[in-house]
C-alpha cells in the first residue's frame, strides 16, 4: 500500500493555512484537494487501526510494546527486526509487540521491494511510521504501552521517537483521527506510557557494558589485528544533544580493555575513517590485519556499501584519498591494511548488525524494561545548552 508521507501533511497543513476558493461546477476545487488530501491520510491511520484492533483482539493482551528503528530496505535487515520482536515477545509475554520505521525514505523503499534476498528474490515490506502505529495502539485503547527507541545513539533520531510520542499524548492528530481523550488522559494519570532510551544512553553503565559486550564477542581478533566499529554519528548541526560524544566515550571505554579497539563514523565531524586511522597510527598500528563491524542496530546500506563496499565502484574520487565516498574497505585496504569484514549476519553472507548480537539486545530490552513514565524526559534528561 501506498505511504503517506510527511510532505503530504506538509502540504495539507499549507492547504488548510490558505484561503479556499470554490468555483462552481468544478468538482476538483482547493477545498476537494485538501478534503481528499485529509482523506487519504485518515485512511492510513485506518490501516493500521485495523491491524492492531486484529491483533489485540486475537491475542487478548492489554500492553503493547512499540519498536521504533529508523528502517532499512535490506532482506537481512527485515530479520534482524523478526528476531528482536521474538526477543520482545519472550520478554514481555503480556504485550503485543510492533515495529516500525521512522525514516520516510526507508518505508517507502521497503515497501516497493529494493533489494532482493540472498536467493535473488525481491522482498517487499510495509512498515509504518510511528503516528500511525501509536494512533492504532491508542484506537486499540492498551492499557500500558512501551515506546522503545532502537537508535544506537540519543540523538536526532531519538529526538523524533520523543516527539512522536508527545504528539500521541497531546492527540495532536486531524481532526477526523483524534483519540479519545478521555483514554489519553487514563493514561497519564496511571503512568501508564514508557520511554525506553536508546542502546547508548547512559554514558557510564551503558558505554561500558556495550564496550565489554563488545569486547568479549571480539576478544580473538585481536589476536592478530586491530578492530574498529563503523557508526552513524549526526552531523554537528544536527548532533541533538550531543550525543556525538558516545562514540568517543565507547573507544575510550573499549582502550582500556586494549588499545586494539577504535570507533568512527559516517557523519560526526572530526570521527571519520581518516581520523580513526590518525589515531590508529599514533598507537603504532600502521599497516597489518584490521576487522571491521557495524555499529549500528542493523546491517543496511551503510555497513554493506560505507563499510563493507569493495572495488573501484568505492574509491570513486583517487585524487582526494579521503573522500567519504571512499569506503572504509577501500580506504583501509589502499593504505596497506589487510582488511576482513566478518559476515556473521543472515545466512553467513552479511555483516551483523548490533540487534543481532543478543548480549547487546539484551540491553535494549532492560532500557524498556526499566522504562520511565514519559513525562518530560527528552528535556529532563538532556537539557539544552
Amino acid at each position: 500500500m501506498k505511504k503517506i508521507k510527511s510532505f503530504i501533511l506538509a502540504a495539507a497543513a499549507m492547504a488548510l493555512a490558505a484561503p479556499v476558493f470554490i468555483s462552481c461546477g468544478d468538482d476538483d476545487t482547493p477545498a476537494t484537494n485538501v478534503q481528499q488530501t485529509i482523506q487519504n491520510i485518515v485512511s492510513e491511520f485506518a490501516v493500521n487501526d485495523q491491524m492492531v484492533a486484529a491483533q489485540k483482539a486475537a491475542s487478548g493482551k492489554k500492553e503493547a510494546v512499540l519498536l521504533v528503528a529508523f528502517g532499512s530496505t535490506w532482506d537481512n535487515a527485515f530479520k534482524a527486526f523478526d528476531q528482536t520482536k521474538a526477543a520482545y515477545e519472550a520478554a514481555f509475554p503480556k504485550a503485543d509487540v510492533y515495529v516500525c520505521f521512522s525514516s520516510d525514505i526507508c518505508i517507502n523503499r521497503a515497501s516497493v521491494g529494493e533489494n532482493v534476498d540472498d536467493a535473488g528474490n525481491i522482498v517487499k515490506r510495509d512498515y509504518y511510521e510511528p503516528r500511525y502505529l501509536l494512533h492504532a495502539i491508542g484506537a486499540a485503547k492498551y492499557e500500558k504501552i512501551y515506546v522503545q527507541s532502537l537508535q544506537v545513539i540519543p540523538g536526532e533520531e531519538f529526538a523524533g521517537v520523543v516527539a512522536a510520542v508527545k504528539k500521541f499524548m497531546n492527540n495532536g492528530y486531524l481532526g477526523d483521527a483524534h483519540l479519545d481523550d478521555a483514554y489519553l488522559a487514563e493514561l497519564e494519570a496511571n503512568k501508564a506510557i514508557f520511554l525506553g532510551m536508546p542502546l547508548l544512553n547512559d554514558p557510564d553503565a551503558d558505554v561500558n557494558k556495550v564496550a565489554d559486550e563488545l569486547a568479549n564477542k571480539f576478544a580473538n581478533e585481536l589476536t592478530d589485528g586491530c578492530v574498529a566499529f563503523m557508526g552513524h554519528g549526526n552531523p554537528d548541526n544536527y548532533d541533538t544533544f550531543k550525543a556525538n560524544e558516545r562514540y568517543e566515550q565507547l573507544e575510550t571505554a573499549l582502550q582500556k580493555i586494549s588499545n586494539k579497539f577504535f570507533v568512527g563514523t559516517v557523519d560526526m565531524p572530526g570521527n571519520y575513517k581518516q581520523n580513526v586511522m590518525e589515531r590508529m597510527k599514533a598507537k603504532g598500528f600502521n599497516n597489518g590485519k584490521l576487522y571491521l563491524h557495524a555499529l549500528m542496530s542493523i546491517a543496511g546500506d551503510h555497513a554493506h556499501n560505507d563499510m563493507a563496499g569493495e572495488g573501484d565502484e568505492y574509491w570513486k574520487h583517487p585524487m582526494d584519498p579521503e573522500h567519504e565516498e571512499h569506503s572504509w574497505y577501500e580506504y583501509f585496504t589502499r593504505a596497506g591494511y589487510t582488511v576482513d569484514v566478518p559476515l556473521e549476519g543472515l545466512n553467513g553472507l552479511h555483516p551483523q548488525g548490533l540487534l543481532e548480537i543478543p548480549a547487546i539486545r539484551q540491553v535494549w530490552i532492560e532500557h524498556t524494561k526499566n522504562a520511565e513514565f514519559l513525562e518530560d524526559a527528552y528535556h529532563s534528561m538532556y537539557p539544552e545548552e
